[in-house]
């Protein structure tokens, strides 16, 4: 009784590791923190980058208009 007992258990925890397995998550994958921060510095500087790029339009349009 208690080999077969065991047989099954083992069985078991295979079957359920093999299913878990197959399991899809719908966590989002980690990102480290070093790696957000390099993230929210480069979405900084391309946002300054429009911005700036914005800015220029405006002043040559401006100088257009008062010639």
């Amino acid at each position: 009784m208690n080999r077969k007992k065991k047989i099954n258990q083992t069985l078991k925890s295979k079957a359920k590791k093999a299913n878990a397995k197959l399991q899809s998550s719908n966590k989002p994958k980690y990102i480290a923190k070093a790696d957000r921060e390099a993230l929210a510095a480069e979405a900084d500087s391309e946002s300054y980058a429009v911005d700036a790029a914005a800015v220029n339009s405006v002043t040559l349009d401006s100088e257009s208009a008062e010639s």
